[in-house]
């Protein structure tokens, strides 16, 4: 493909250059050289500028949710009811406490063994 260069510096990007990289009136271009070529670039920051503001996101729908959907869960995010780490079977809640029934018919309460400091690495 062929342009010429005009009177006043302008040339004429052929339309299937034009097409293929979505270039209409108006749209800007960063011009570059790389040793005896000229590069031609189309402006994304430009692009985007036009588009930011004129979307909506549906009602109830934060970008915050977006970004989720996107990426996944962030680090201080809480984890939903359905992926939290199971319990064991025989694990009581937090607010019960485990009593153990003996064969005599008496109750106790086992007290907690302690569980051992974890050592700091230097």
């Amino acid at each position: 493909m062929d342009a010429t260069v005009a009177e006043r510096g302008q040339i004429t990007l052929p339309k299937a250059v034009r097409d293929a990289l979505g270039l209409v009136k108006g749209t800007k271009l960063k011009v570059e050289l790389e040793g005896g070529r000229i590069v031609l670039r189309k402006d994304v920051d430009d692009a985007l500028s036009r588009v930011r503001g004129r979307l909506k996101l549906p009602p109830g729908i934060s970008t915050d949710d977006i970004m989720r959907e996107l990426r996944g869960r962030a680090p201080g995010d809480p984890l939903p009811e359905w992926d939290r780490p199971a319990r064991g079977p025989h694990s009581a809640p937090k607010s019960v406490k485990a009593v153990t029934t003996t064969s005599n018919g008496t109750t106790t309460t086992p007290t907690p063994t302690p569980t051992p400091a974890k050592r700091r690495r230097k």
